[in-house]
């Protein structure tokens, strides 16, 4: 155990989840059961003067802020670091190390800035701090690339305390791990230990790291953990599991019960809040070897099909696939969406005819729908009324279903139902199916907004229809259950998207609305 060391980066890559706002209470809780357990180095969490804060985050503003705000007295035996990535904090603005202050930094940085790294490095151990270097997705490196930075570490920073194998995106198999471990431990010096830092979107972070600690060499080993796993998407490796293993097998003596007693009464409460862990989404960006943020983007924002969100994690360009860029994933998926183009002239006339003179009922899947099924049902039935529901039918017979899901639309048209669909679902309008041009009916501003609701009402206004009834359209609440009528509908939502989703669809019926349209809401709504 002399040579294997624990690095809990709980509050810094766990603070990924939750915009890093654990607040003060949590923040001290788990530092508290991190000292309790005998972690050997803790990761307090980012400096970064751009978007830091200082107080109640684990972004810090300044090294100066982490004392301040929570490092207030340091454990014996216990080192403290914080990370920086490269850019986003002036290392000429750090204090000079001190018994009171961090004791280390981690520097991450890209591919193209291995190299630009080296004079921050410098700044940085100048100042007495012991430095740690993390080329992040490590796997991107070609052996030949790898061992030109190895070379240059050894030649330029070798009194640095640490380099690491960093598996940003979760995607090293057995095969990676045994190359990389091989490749690095052979070249590094040998006074710098060997870091390993993994994400688990393959469900491998566990077996990968018992990989590392059963690999033949002398020098000293850091393996990265954070309790519970919390990380960005899949999560990373549970360092209550890894304490175990180190005590069953190592000869450590690591307190595994102060991290059970923190998951009760703070890492359970934030993983109700803030879901990581193994997902299809998650195992998607590993296998395309890019980042997770964009399968949680397109399968959280457009509420995707797994396999459509595989498609388009297929369509991202090499060298976009490192860091997201939201803009860049919108113009993929309109990209993806709109290349699925239909003639819908005779439609929309089609059905203008039908709604000619009649007043609209709209029934969106909300939750409170179950509470006026039979005023619904009265509706309905009156020649006056023409009725469309929004990704369901409810067991009611109405005039048409418009439905943007995959698998809604499959059984609305295995059933012969009348259906209305946007062309990026379907292209093939049969007798029942009328079929919309995808790019006609959507609004676009800074993202894409193409629900149901934003199409049906889209087309209502083309069809200039004067009143329209709605029913379900409660709105997006953090609460899965209190979202959709239809269990298999629910979806999780944070409280940042459901904001933005109330916010946006309170706008769009406004505009109706001032458009002359009159609206009555059957059921409470969030939009009025």
């Amino acid at each position: 155990m002399n040579r294997i060391k624990v690095l809990d980066v709980t509050l810094r890559d766990g603070g990924c989840v939750n915009d890093f706002n654990f607040g003060q209470d949590y923040m001290e809780k788990i530092l508290s059961a991190q000292e309790a357990a005998g972690i050997d180095i803790i990761e307090m969490g980012y400096i970064d003067d751009k978007d830091g804060s200082k107080s109640g985050r684990t972004k810090f503003i300044s090294d100066t802020s982490i004392k301040e705000s929570i490092l207030k007295n340091k454990h014996p035996g216990i080192k403290y670091v914080a990370m920086i990535d490269y850019g986003k904090y002036d290392v000429n603005n750090l204090a000079p190390r001190s018994e009171d202050t961090i004791d280390g930094i981690r520097m991450a940085f890209h591919k193209k800035d291995r190299f630009n790294m080296l004079e921050k490095a410098k700044i940085i151990m100048d100042k007495g701090y012991e430095f740690y270097i993390q080329p992040m997705i490590t796997m991107r490196y070609s052996d030949a690339e790898l061992l030109e930075l190895i070379e240059t570490v050894n030649e330029k920073l070798a009194d640095a305390s640490g380099f690491y194998i960093v598996d940003s995106f979760g995607e090293m198999r057995p095969n990676d791990m045994e190359r990389m471990l091989n490749l690095v431990d052979y070249n590094l010096t040998r006074k710098m230990t060997l870091g390993f830092h993994s994400h688990n979107n393959l469900q491998l972070s566990y077996s990968n790291a018992i990989a590392m600690l059963q690999f033949p060499t002398t020098r000293e080993i850091m393996v990265d953990s954070s309790i519970m796993g919390m990380g960005k998407g899949a999560g990373n490796l549970n360092t209550e599991l890894l304490l175990e293993h180190l005590n069953l097998f190592y000869g450590g003596n690591y307190t595994v019960q102060p991290l059970l007693d923190v998951i009760d009464k703070v890492i359970n409460q934030l993983h109700n809040e803030f879901y990581w862990g193994y997902a299809p989404e998650y195992y998607l960006s590993s296998a395309n070897h890019c980042t997770p943020s964009y399968a949680s983007y397109y399968f959280n924002k457009h509420m995707l099909p797994i396999d459509q969100v595989g498609e388009l994690l297929s369509m991202l360009a090499e060298e976009k696939k490192i860091s997201f860029d939201k803009a860049y994933a919108e113009e993929v998926y309109l990209e993806y969406n709109q290349s699925k183009t239909v003639d819908d002239t005779r439609v929309v006339d089609d059905l203008k005819s039908e709604i000619s003179g009649k007043k609209v009922l709209l029934v969106a899947p909300g939750r409170s729908v179950g509470s006026v099924m039979d005023r619904l049902r009265e509706l309905i039935d009156n020649p006056s009324v023409f009725s469309v529901g929004l990704n369901n039918d409810f067991g009611m017979s109405m005039n048409y279903m418009l439905t943007t899901r995959v698998e809604a639309y499959n059984d609305a048209v295995s059933e012969g139902k009348n259906v209305i669909v946007p062309s990026n679902i379907s292209k093939g309008g049969r007798g029942n199916v009328k079929v919309l041009d995808y790019s006609k009916w959507i609004d676009v501003d800074e993202q894409t907004h193409d629900s149901a609701a934003v199409i049906v009402l889209n087309l209502l206004r083309k069809c200039d229809v004067k009143e329209i009834m709605l029913a379900g359209f409660d709105g997006f609440s953090v609460d899965i259950n209190e979202n959709y009528f239809d269990a298999s509908m629910r979806h999780p939502y944070n409280a940042e998207e459901a904001q933005k989703r109330n916010e946006y669809h309170k706008k769009l019926f406004s505009r109706v609305r001032d458009e002359g349209i009159k609206l009555e809401f059957i059921t409470p709504s969030k939009y009025e």
